[in-house]
């Protein structure tokens, strides 16, 4: 039998704004290697707290304070500075510390009930989209510490191929339209830490892309008109848990995200869940467009308290793009010239 799941590491996805209300979303990793999206109030936040003394006293160091291995439910100070949105991110990096140290501490509280059951996905966390009027709002990704002379911080400068989830139409790097179409397969030249990654298509026009639009292409599938016919490579998430039943199924918890690889008119389709690779009942799926939303910061490892609002749920959210002086900073001036196709007249990119 196997051993109940629980989570292994949390992550601030976004902060959720509807009216006046305000809730946290996290990317919760799980130890069968699976990946949710959950949303949580602040009030939430205050009853797992509760729970958590009243389940474990002498860890909260309730009985004698030396004892104490629980951390502290820490909030944004109440005189604190900035407007809402800006203490709303605050408090969402206070909160994935908290959930963090948690999850850090000893095994019969890191795997309890209380805290497997917070982080699990709740009805709410499985609709495919968010209330209507609801503003998300993503971190944007922490400056990395500058590294020696000549060395390149951006992520690689091999390229790859990556497939566009949407169309999406933008600038290239020397303000010529630049407009891609859904599965048009693009190479990526510099991934900057932002979140905007420099392309080229094939016809050998570079621009800067946002990277939530990008997804991996599968071995051999490259291929002139599109992925294959009955392909999807998009990403599901499950409505409920379903249990396998045969060898050839999967067995996934409610809200796993999946990849669908095969679809077919039978009612069952092929998924990729972790490394596993089987059959779920297509009703149970649905089309993952908030996590496509959220996805973009739920990678990130580090983030600072800065606002963008995002594009509608049905599309992946957009990063703030980075200033030219941020690229710069990070590449050689033959790199800066040549590949990002710089201009030193155009003080912006392009």
């Amino acid at each position: 039998m196997a051993s109940p799941r629980y989570p292994v590491s949390v992550r601030a996805a976004a902060l959720v704004q509807t009216g006046r209300l305000q809730s946290f979303a996290f990317s919760v990793r799980w130890s069968d290697g699976g990946q949710t999206f959950v949303r949580r109030s602040r009030d939430e936040f205050r009853r797992l707290h509760r729970t958590l003394q009243e389940t474990f006293p002498m860890e909260a160091g309730l009985l004698r304070r030396s004892d104490r291995i629980l951390p502290t439910l820490p909030d944004v100070p109440p005189l604190a500075r900035g407007a809402r949105t800006g203490r709303g991110l605050a408090r969402l990096r206070l909160l994935e510390g908290y959930a963090g140290t948690l999850l850090t501490a000893v095994e019969h509280v890191s795997r309890s009930p209380a805290l497997t059951g917070f982080f699990a996905p709740q009805p709410l966390d499985l609709e495919p989209t968010l209330p209507p009027g609801s503003l998300v709002i993503l971190p944007v990704p922490e400056e990395p510490l500058p590294g020696p002379v000549g060395r390149l911080d951006i992520r690689s400068l091999e390229a790859q191929s990556l497939h566009c989830l949407q169309p999406y139409r933008t600038q290239d790097t020397r303000g010529r339209p630049f407009h891609v179409r859904a599965q048009e397969t693009l190479d990526v030249l510099l991934r900057h830490p932002s979140g905007w990654w420099l392309v080229e298509n094939e016809d050998k026009q570079m621009a800067w892309f946002p990277a939530p639009y990008l997804e991996e292409v599968a071995p051999g599938q490259v291929q002139e008109g599109g992925p294959p016919r009955g392909s999807s490579g998009a990403q599901f998430c499950a409505s409920r848990a379903y249990k396998g039943c045969s060898a050839d199924e999967l067995s996934v918890p409610a809200g796993a995200r999946v990849r669908v690889l095969e679809t077919s008119d039978r009612g069952w389709w092929l998924c990729r869940y972790g490394s596993r690779a089987g059959l779920l009942p297509a009703v149970l799926l649905r089309p993952d467009r908030l996590g496509a939303l959220l996805g973009g910061a739920a990678g990130r490892e580090d983030s600072v308290g800065q606002a963008r609002e995002s594009l509608p749920a049905t599309r992946p959210a957009v990063p703030v793009r980075p200033p030219l002086s941020a690229i710069q900073s990070r590449c050689s001036s033959l790199t800066t010239h040549r590949a990002l196709g710089w201009d030193p007249g155009n003080h912006g990119l392009a």
